[in-house]
Parts: C-alpha cells; sequence; structure tokens
C-alpha cells in the first residue's frame, strides 16, 4: 500500500466514476478531432504519416511479401500495429487505418496522465493537468494520422505510471519486510520468548560477520520456496509491467532505449539500495529489456547486411540531412554542433506546440514553462520522507526529451525550424510534442500547490480565512480551467503549429499525387496489370491514388527485383516513374531503349518527374491496334493539374 505521505491532499485512488469519466471526455475530444480532419482531408497531410502505412501494407501487399519489408530507420512496432487496418484498401488510401491505433494511444495516454497526477495531487488539480494535455490542437491533429508520437507518449507516460506505483509498492514491502526481522522478544508470549531471543541473535550475528565477495547480491533462494511463483510479489508484477511497455518503446522510437536504459539502470539500484538486487523477476525481465535493441541489431544485419544499417544507411537522418541541406550552407542547421543553441531550440518548439503565448513572445512562454517545472519542486519537496521522494523522483522523467532532443539536434542530425527562427520555415516541429505531458503535469502541480499553500496559517492571517474555503479554492481552479482554455483557443486560432507544417509538407507533394497517378491509369488502362517501376518510398501515395496494388509495382523494397529491373526498364515494367537523380531515373538515361516519354512534371521544391511507357509491353495491348490510338498516345491522356508543368513528349 502506499505510504501516507506519498500524497497531498488526495483521496486513496482513483475511483471508477472518475476513470470512466476520464476516458469517455477524452473520447468525445478524439472523436470531434477525427471528424474534423477527416473533413479536411487531413489524415494524409504528413508523407511520414503516408509512409507508416504505405510500410504496413507492403509486408503483405508486395512482390516478396515478408517482414523486412518493415524497413530500416523506422522502428517496427507502429507498422505492426497498423497491419490489421491496412489491409482494407480504402483504409489504406484514405488514411483511416491509421486513425485507429493512434486515437486509442491518446485516449490511453489521457488516461495514463490522470491516474499518475491523481497520485499526488488532488482531483481538480488533476483535471486541469489533463485538460491542459488532452485539448492540446498539436496532439489531438497527430491522434488522427499514422505518426508515431501518440504512440510514444502513451508508453511514456504508463511508464511513469508503473514506476511511481512499483516504487510505492516496493517501499511498503521493504517495511514489511523490515517489520517483521525487528521484532521484540519481550512482547513474545513467555514459553516462546527463548526461540525469539535465539532467532534475533542470529539476525544480529549474521549481520555482524564479515561481507564476502557477491554478498551484496544476498541469497537467490532465502526468500523464495520452490512452490512460489517468482511474481507472487506485486511489485514484481508492476515490474513485469514496466519490462513490457519499455520494450513496447524501444520498439517504437529511438527515445525509447534511452529511457529503457535510465529506468532499468535505476531500478537495479533501487533494489540494490535495499538489497534485493537477488530478485529473480528482475534478472528474468532484464532479458526481454537487453534483447530487444539487439534484435533490431540483429535484423538490420541479415536483412540489409549492416547491424548499423538504420543509423548510417541511405534512408538515415544523416544521410537525409546531407541530401536536404542547401549546397554550400554552413551550418548544416542550427544548433549544429551547439548543445546551447540546439536546447534553445526545442524548449522554443515545446512552447510553441503547447503554450499559445509563445507564438508571440519568448516572456510569457518562458513563465508558463518554469511554472511547470517549480510545480515538480514544489510537490517534491513537500515529501516529507526519503522513501516519498524517490517515489515522485521518477515523474521528473518526463523532462527527457529535453536532454535528448537537445543531443539530437547538435550530434544526431536531426533539425527543428520554426518561424520564429532562422530560417523561417517549419521542420519537425512535432517533437516539441514530447514535452507536454511534463508541462501538463508540471502546471497541475503548480495549481495544486498554489491553492495548498493559501490554506497556510501565515497567509490567512495576512489576508482572511476566506482565502482557504472551498469557494476560494474553486474560484482559483475556475480561473486555471479558463486560462487553459484560453491557451487551448488561441493555439487554435494561431493555426496549430504542426498542422500548419503538415499542410506545407502537403503542398509540396500534391501536384505530384494529382497529375501522375491519371496518367499511369491511362497508360494501365491499355494493360492492366502490368507492371509499375517506380520509387515507392519516395511518393507512396501516387500508387493508393492510382488504385493499383502495390504488388503490381516493382520498387525499392524487393530490392533483388529491383535490381534487375533497372538492368532492363523496358523489359520488366509496362509503366517506369522516376525522379530526376533517383536510382530509376539513372537506368533510364543508362537503358534508354524501347522506352517513350508519356508525361513530364515540374513543381516548385521538388525534382523533375518523368513517365515512361515501354514499346514492349504496349505493343501486347490489343488496345493499341485501334484506329484512334494509332497517333501520339498522350492524346488520349487525362491532363495533369494546373500545379504541374506538363512537357511535349518530343521535348
Amino acid at each position: 500500500m502506499p505510504s501516507a505521505n506519498s500524497r497531498i491532499s488526495t483521496d486513496a485512488g482513483v475511483s471508477q466514476a472518475e476513470s470512466w469519466a476520464v476516458i469517455a471526455c477524452c473520447m468525445a475530444a478524439s472523436m470531434a478531432a477525427i471528424i474534423w480532419s477527416w473533413r479536411h482531408d487531413a489524415m494524409l497531410n504528413y508523407g511520414d504519416a503516408v509512409a507508416h502505412l504505405h510500410i504496413a501494407r507492403r509486408v503483405f501487399d508486395s512482390r516478396t511479401p515478408r517482414f523486412s519489408q518493415l524497413g530500416s530507420v523506422w522502428l517496427p512496432l507502429p507498422h505492426i500495429l497498423l497491419i490489421p487496418f491496412v489491409q482494407d484498401y480504402q483504409w489504406w488510401a484514405t488514411g483511416l487505418a491509421g486513425v485507429i491505433p493512434s486515437a486509442l494511444a491518446y485516449i490511453t495516454a489521457c488516461a495514463g496522465l490522470y491516474r499518475l497526477a491523481r497520485h499526488f495531487v488532488s482531483r481538480s488539480a488533476s483535471a486541469l493537468a489533463l485538460a491542459f494535455f488532452a485539448l492540446n490542437p498539436n496532439l489531438l491533429y497527430l491522434q488522427t494520422t499514422a505518426m508515431t508520437e501518440p504512440l510514444f507518449l502513451c508508453e511514456m507516460i504508463w511508464i511513469v505510471v508503473f514506476l511511481v506505483e512499483w516504487r510505492d509498492t516496493f517501499n511498503a514491502e521493504s517495511e514489511s519486510t523490515r517489520r517483521s526481522l525487528h521484532f521484540s522478544p519481550s512482547r513474545t508470549p513467555g514459553r516462546f520468548r527463548p526461540i525469539a531471543a535465539s532467532i534475533q541473535n542470529s539476525l544480529r550475528t549474521e549481520s555482524s560477520l564479515p561481507h564476502h565477495r557477491g554478498a551484496w547480491l544476498g541469497d537467490p533462494t532465502a526468500q523464495r520456496s520452490a512452490s512460489r511463483s517468482i511474481f507472487d510479489a506485486p511489485s514484481s508484477r508492476i515490474m513485469a509491467a514496466i519490462a513490457a511497455v519499455l520494450v513496447a518503446a524501444i520498439f517504437t522510437r529511438y527515445d525509447g532505449w534511452i529511457v529503457a536504459f535510465l529506468v532499468w539502470c535505476g531500478m537495479g539500484l533501487a533494489l540494490w539500495s535495499h538489497r534485493r538486487l537477488h530478485s529473480p523477476a528482475f534478472w528474468l525481465l532484464t532479458l526481454p529489456v537487453i534483447a530487444a535493441p539487439i534484435l533490431w541489431f540483429v535484423y538490420n544485419s541479415v536483412c540489409f547486411g549492416d547491424w548499423l544499417y538504420f543509423a548510417r544507411g541511405p534512408y538515415s537522418a544523416k544521410a537525409i540531412e546531407l541530401r536536404t541541406s542547401a549546397p554550400g550552407a554552413w551550418p548544416p542547421h542550427p544548433g549544429w554542433h551547439n548543445l546551447w543553441v540546439s536546447l534553445l531550440f526545442y524548449l522554443k518548439v515545446s512552447q510553441l506546440d503547447s503554450i499559445a503565448a509563445a507564438a508571440t513572445g519568448n516572456k510569457a512562454a518562458n513563465i508558463v514553462l518554469a511554472l511547470a517545472a517549480l510545480g515538480f519542486v514544489a510537490v517534491w519537496l513537500v515529501r516529507t520522507t526519503s522513501d516519498a521522494r524517490r517515489v515522485f523522483s521518477w515523474v521528473f522523467l518526463l523532462w527527457l526529451p529535453v536532454p535528448f532532443y537537445a543531443w539530437s539536434v547538435a550530434y544526431g542530425s536531426v533539425p527543428i525550424f520554426f518561424h520564429n527562427w532562422w530560417p523561417y520555415t517549419l521542420y519537425n516541429t512535432r517533437y516539441g510534442i514530447e514535452l507536454l505531458p511534463a508541462l501538463a503535469i508540471g502546471l497541475g502541480f503548480a495549481a495544486h500547490s498554489f491553492v495548498e499553500g493559501l490554506r497556510d496559517p501565515r497567509v490567512t492571517r495576512i489576508f482572511s480565512r476566506f482565502v482557504a474555503s472551498p469557494p476560494a479554492n474553486a474560484l482559483a481552479f475556475a480561473l486555471f480551467f479558463a486560462l487553459a482554455g484560453f491557451n487551448c483557443v488561441e493555439l487554435l486560432r494561431n493555426r496549430a503549429f504542426v498542422y500548419e507544417e503538415s499542410t506545407k509538407n502537403l503542398e509540396a507533394r500534391l501536384p505530384y499525387d494529382e497529375a501522375i497517378p491519371p496518367v499511369i491509369q491511362d497508360l494501365l488502362s491499355l494493360l492492366p496489370h502490368a507492371p509499375v517501376l517506380m520509387n515507392t518510398s519516395a511518393y507512396p501515395e501516387i500508387v493508393a491514388d492510382t488504385g493499383i496494388p502495390l504488388r503490381q509495382t516493382i520498387n525499392e523494397s524487393d530490392l533483388e527485383i529491383f535490381r534487375a529491373a533497372l538492368a532492363d526498364p523496358a523489359g520488366h515494367a509496362a509503366v517506369i516513374v522516376c525522379f530526376e537523380g533517383d536510382d530509376i531515373d539513372n537506368a533510364v538515361h543508362m537503358n534508354p531503349q524501347n522506352l517513350v516519354v508519356a508525361a513530364h512534371f515540374t513543381a516548385n521544391t521538388q525534382p523533375p518527374a518523368t513517365v515512361y511507357f515501354s514499346t514492349k509491353w504496349m505493343d501486347q495491348s490489343p488496345y493499341m491496334k485501334l484506329p484512334k490510338l494509332t497517333g501520339p498516345l498522350l492524346k488520349d491522356l487525362t491532363p495533369p493539374s494546373i500545379d504541374a508543368v506538363p512537357i511535349s513528349p518530343n521535348h
């Protein structure tokens, strides 16, 4: 049971009614956001969201269906969770498949955040933290897409929830064990008093003996009989839940690797300090936590020939930065090899994602950030015992994104851009949303500490007893909720940064997504089941908009087939789609035989695109012999959109 010092003016826990109320409110917010996103065609704004759906789909819809289709850079769990939903073609093509796991993760994250807050503060303060978190427009938008942030936030929050509950339970078990060992023989009935004294003397004698090497591990069989399960203790069962969520986090985002290392080492230190490092449950659960990243190394080595392919391959963050950096630009991005600047950039983008005032200046946003941090400190300081403070210390893990992303921006080829600072554009703004749980919980702690401070006798003497009355407390929280609501409205009015970045991302891809599929459709109408050679990683939505299955394409994910097609494009595919500078474009220039240009497109910020058809394949089509198609093929093709500039096939 939690100790008395582990809470401040809270009830025994979250009631069933509270839980259902939280879930119902969050489901309503989630559904409203989903409807809005559907009506505004925003589910596939992010190219990364489209790519996540594409990766999940190609696991079973490709020329070589297998799990290696999960790719090498992005970790596999988000794609595995998408597989049941992308099997429906329409759900995949429209992005609806990505909504289900993301929305469930959002609702679960909200429930976990409220549960975590209620462990330390009142209902009102917990509800305030939940409102600040759940009504954030950027998070509400992300949970309508296939992006990985909602899932990782859910995992991160529940890791902290389970850690707090584990440490509380662990402290209670340790205290129970200590009391059972330090009994008094004088309080034992007379006839048992000699036995009790003998036991106590033996314990004292054992504790006074010199410690041999390895004695700190303790006796692995001292407190466990053969008939007992290693997970009989409540703390061991919570430890199993922590290990399960850590493994999930490891396979979701690379942030999870750092979280897993810190958490498991911290738990080991806690066990060691109580002479319980011999716990079989801990060592058994260490195996999957260690095996998870090793399995990813092995997967990369076996499938791609390099155990660090995800970090130094052609699709790694470093390779992408090298390809996308402006020629001659130095440094490649703000904060490059500068931890201080990268820290400032991450803190600023976190404020922009969560605090409306950050869009107009730094002062108000910095005050909110400071209040959140002080809320943590205030609640930690009122812990009256060292055990209670150790329980609360796990909550500080929510601030881990700050050092992680500061390092990633400086040394991990992860640039962050926003309008306010150079280079005055938007890129990776969604990373700031990972600090939202810390800000929400911290502001809830700060509000609770403020209201509790009003009850201090020194405060009531200076002002009046009214400030400590329930109506005054209700009035204070009403003001806090009003401010949280105003913050949400202002974020919406200023157009949430994450959503705005997604629209810019869509605008860059939209010309080709609209112009190229009709051309491919018209060509395939001559030979419906003919293969299409194209790089589906760059523009995966072209395939869905064309209405063909992925297995009808020859793409880079089927590496051996793809390489064979590059050696003879006209012989392997009826339609070839290439973008200037990619492998297919180079192959076409080296092997142009039997290829005819069907259409050529250009768009701002995108490489020129060309669609070819193979005369080898088209000669097999009975439609090519009809009189109306004896002239130039392009006369019957759907014209490209106004956003793309066509070039004559004879150009």
